[in-house]
């Protein structure tokens, strides 16, 4: 009986955990430097999804002279990123970030052109989680090329917002008060949105340890 396997997709169309090769090969089909690789249980899949790509790179000794070390294609795809980590980023699309002063405080996020950090929204909240401020930025820059017509890429540092996109729902447990009230007004029409409009903008996970802090970043660290 053939073992199963769970293919963690770290960078591709639809990063995530996909329980088949079918499904994760239509998540890196015709995606220029994918990056992705099988595991033996969901466990194992759960925890490298949340670490970085290269940290999971191996390459056994062969057992016979001569015989590859590469691993099957399936089980690994690696890439010229491991050389050369930049050359994996695609410079024509949109990078969003999230700031707050305490947790939870002063939240704001903004996005920018990720070749020219050129700025292209930015919101303030008397008070919010980084979190939050990381959702609100994706639903942000999604309904805004929706509105333009254009599928242009959204790179985001975290993965919990990513995760929060798919799920259509921003999982915070910020509490409900007159204070965060209005905040929670938009994230509720944040949810609904989502619920209401399909995209096919990529929603990509920026590599910061590769590739150093993401063009949005507010530099407060």
């Amino acid at each position: 009986m053939t073992k199963k396997k769970f293919y963690v997709v770290w960078q591709g169309h639809n990063p995530g955990i996909y329980d088949n090769w079918d499904k994760c090969q239509q998540q890196i089909k015709n995606y220029p430097n994918a990056k992705y690789k099988s595991f033996g249980s969901r466990e194992e899949a759960d925890i490298a999804y949340g670490g970085n790509f290269a940290e999971h790179i191996q390459f056994k000794t062969p057992s016979k002279p001569g015989q590859s070390t590469a691993p099957k294609s399936r089980d690994v795809g690696t890439s010229s990123a491991i050389r050369n980590p930049q050359s994996a980023i695609n410079w024509d699309s949109i990078s969003v970030d999230a700031a707050c002063s305490g947790n939870p405080g002063v939240m704001e996020y903004q996005g920018v052109d990720t070749r020219t950090k050129t700025p292209l929204f930015h919101q303030k909240h008397p008070l919010g989680t980084n979190n939050i401020g990381e959702f609100l930025a994706i639903v942000h820059a999604l309904a805004m090329f929706h509105k333009e017509g254009k599928d242009t890429p959204i790179y985001t540092d975290s993965r919990t917002a990513i995760g929060w996109v798919k799920l259509r729902a921003c999982k915070t447990k910020l509490i409900r008060n007159a204070k965060t009230e209005n905040l929670h007004q938009i994230i509720a029409r944040a949810e609904q949105w989502l619920k209401t409009h399909t995209y096919k903008n990529p929603i990509l996970k920026w590599e910061t340890e590769a590739w150093g802090e993401i063009p949005a970043d507010f530099g407060r660290k």
